[in-house]
């Protein structure tokens, strides 16, 4: 699975570069584009990637997803890690006055399939989803979005809900 960290730390790479690579990365492997728009100070950021890491799930992700993180809304001395151009990216799929972390699902070819915004606010993010009502809403998606089996999003589900404490 990516890491955020490491990447943040060689980071020069531009959100389009790092977008035409992970969807060339797709187009090969026969999958979609998971990306997370982050920042370090973000605690439901690091939940996010500790829930898509968690060993219970991670290959679930890892076989359905090529998965890119771009920094975000830095601040003084750390904003030199964010992603040039990721701010951009993210205002065009209207997540800049959402919170973080927002996520945006791509098929193969670029276009947007899902979104974090929540299904009955269109200006309200999902983020990280904790609730049942934001688990099963992301696991919803993820069904759309790949060819995870309903056990496998079960599994998905049971630990995205451990957010929730």
């Amino acid at each position: 699975m990516f890491c955020p960290e490491a990447s943040a730390q060689g980071k020069s790479e531009s959100a389009d570069i790092i977008l035409k690579s992970a969807l060339k990365k797709a187009n090969r492997e026969g999958k979609s584009v998971f990306v997370m728009f982050h920042a370090s100070w973000c605690g439901w950021c690091h939940k996010m990637d500790e829930a898509m890491n968690d060993t219970s799930c991670n290959t679930f992700f890892d076989d359905n997803y090529i998965i890119v993180h771009l920094v975000v809304k830095e601040r003084g001395e750390k904003s030199k890690l964010n992603t040039p151009g990721a701010e951009k990216y993210l205002k065009g799929n209207k997540g800049d006055k959402s919170g973080l972390p927002y996520w945006l699902i791509l098929d193969k070819s670029g276009k947007v399939l899902a979104n974090a915004h929540a299904q009955t606010d269109k200006e309200s993010n999902l983020g990280c989803p904790a609730t049942d009502e934001e688990v099963d809403y992301f696991v919803g998606k993820l069904k759309q979005t790949s060819s995870l089996t309903d056990d496998e999003l079960d599994i998905i589900a049971i630990r995205f809900r451990k957010n929730n404490f």
